[in-house]
């Protein structure tokens, strides 16, 4: 069975971005479907520099860690100033911290976030934040691998893409995201488009022969024998 996700119209979406370096962030958000989501007033989506928060004339919004460790964290103040101007406006569902510590990023992760109001997203910079940040603000912590990025802009825009494609109105086809991989916890089946045939290959006949019933259970048997073939733990889980 497909995950549930509601498609009838919902409220606009609101995403806050904290980032040292807006530029980096600034460009998944202006093509394809997430441009296309912010123009047909889908989702807003705001970039908060954080340096126009610092304290002194420098913008400084890192210092050296405490107990001597090599590198840099981002200060708490810059931090805190930013969310509590953005928290007096208005209520957020989620805070969430981009960390290589954090839950790892699924398609349940995503449904769930779909569904939200207002989300607030933290990229990290440097060593990360002052641990205060999350002791105080965080209610969600994401990773998008076990690997680590110079900051969080880019897992921040890949969390925004596999949240804002799955909000009513956004995709031409409102059903298609319920097809994707791991929205019923399997992989999707092989997928054919024009011509029928080409270098000896055929499209299989099953999907040229219009009836709904057939083609549904060769795409389901389709899509265990490709997760068992290419992602077992999946059928495990």
């Amino acid at each position: 069975m497909h995950t549930e996700i509601s498609i009838s119209p919902s409220k606009k979406m609101r995403i806050d971005i904290l980032t040292l370096l807006p530029q980096l962030i600034e460009s998944p958000f202006s093509f394809s479907i997430m441009q296309r989501a912010q123009k047909k007033g889908i989702v807003e989506v705001h970039m908060h520099n954080l340096r126009d928060y610092a304290s002194n004339k420098h913008k400084t919004v890192d210092d050296s860690p405490y107990g001597g460790e090599a590198g840099m964290v981002m200060m708490i103040e810059p931090i805190a100033k930013c969310i509590d101007k953005l928290k007096s406006e208005r209520d957020y569902d989620e805070i969430i911290y981009m960390t290589p510590e954090g839950e790892k990023l699924n398609q349940k992760i995503s449904n769930t976030l779909s569904v939200k109001e207002n989300l607030l997203i933290l990229c990290g910079h440097y060593k990360g934040v002052d641990q205060r940040v999350r002791d105080l603000y965080i209610t969600k912590e994401i990773s998008i691998g076990d690997y680590v990025l110079s900051g969080g802009e880019l897992g921040a825009a890949v969390l925004c893409d596999s949240i804002i494609r799955l909000i009513p109105g956004v995709l031409n086809d409102e059903t298609s995201a319920l097809s994707d991989s791991f929205q019923d916890g399997l992989l999707a089946p092989p997928i054919y488009t024009r011509p029928s045939e080409f270098k000896g290959l055929k499209v299989p006949e099953i999907l040229l022969s219009g009836n709904p019933v057939k083609i549904d259970q060769w795409k389901h048997e389709q899509a265990i024998m490709n997760t068992k073939k290419r992602r077992p733990d999946l059928l495990n889980d």
